[in-house]
């Protein structure tokens, strides 16, 4: 088995069609900057043009109301605050190859208590798909990440052949905490996830 693609991922919404030169953003709440979590603080296309990835078009939610990645069933980064954050972005990126995906959740919380709560949480939810039967898809060993005001754990997907099939990240930035996850191949080195991770991190600890 393999994990849900762009066009089959838990929370998986439509994209909106673009051209490759352009990655037009679909809001759905006002992202208008504003002093707490917002649309600016999540990964944006100029990430992944570092990465050799090429955007297409994104959708903005500040509602949390995005799956929280292919393992949690129905669950959002709302449900798992149980809604009590201040504030919550959501972002999910299409691109120019139909089987990459990556989708960001993520929440803001109103203590330092609260926030290493919503990490220990998030990382949970990563770790229940560590252990899969034969076969099936799985997220593999956690790795730390830290940048300047953040810190993170990242884990590489194996399909149940064993090859690569992206990663999920788990990130925090001062009262910010998200979940990021790439589906796809866009490279046979499991590391490739740490940079992606590295670049939305740097997005919510700034």
């Amino acid at each position: 088995m393999h994990p849900a693609t762009a066009s089959e991922g838990a929370g998986s919404q439509g994209h909106p069609a673009a051209a490759p030169a352009a990655a037009p953003v679909t809001t759905r709440a006002a992202a208008l900057a504003q002093p707490g979590l917002g649309s600016d603080d999540l990964v944006q296309s100029d990430d992944f043009f570092q990465q050799g990835l090429s955007p297409v078009g994104a959708t903005v939610d500040l509602t949390g109301a995005q799956g929280l990645s292919a393992c949690s069933g129905e669950a959002t980064i709302r449900t798992l605050t149980k809604g009590k954050a201040a504030a919550f972005a959501d972002v999910t990126w299409a691109f120019d190859t139909s089987d990459t995906r990556l989708a960001e959740s993520a929440a803001e919380g109103s203590t330092n208590t609260a926030a290493a709560s919503y990490e220990k949480q998030l990382n949970a939810v990563v770790r229940d798909c560590q252990d899969e039967p034969e076969g099936h898809w799985y997220y593999g060993q956690g790795h730390a990440i830290s940048v300047t005001g953040g810190k993170g754990t990242w884990y590489p997907t194996f399909n149940g052949d064993g090859s690569v099939a992206g990663g999920v990240a788990v990130i925090r930035g001062g009262h910010d905490v998200a979940i990021v996850e790439l589906t796809g191949q866009p490279s046979d080195d499991p590391t490739y996830v740490a940079d992606i991770t590295a670049a939305a991190l740097n997005r919510l600890a700034s």
